[in-house]
């Protein structure tokens, strides 16, 4: 069993799945180069980070061989998860 904890930059907000890179630990190297990029092209830095951000959980919530515990700090992400899962 696999246990995967979703941070605060991942979160659920007017019915989208936001991403946001600032939330994300500073020791996390996935997105090094992001700021600097942020100042010079913002749409861009804010799609890799998405895409990165998303990929990352993706990948860790489909490790689990005999399934996967998700806690959610955000709690319209974590309700929006379980209504998911039931359908």
């Amino acid at each position: 069993m696999l246990g995967v904890i979703i941070g605060d930059d991942l979160r659920y907000e007017d019915g989208k799945i936001i991403t946001d890179f600032e939330k994300r630990a500073s020791t996390d190297q996935s997105i090094k180069g992001i700021k600097k990029l942020y100042k010079e092209n913002k749409e861009e830095a804010l799609q890799r980070a998405d895409e990165i951000i998303k990929n990352t959980y993706r990948t860790l919530m489909t490790r689990g061989m005999k399934g996967c515990y998700v806690y959610c700090t955000d709690t319209n992400l974590r309700n929006y998860l379980k209504n998911r899962v039931k359908q």
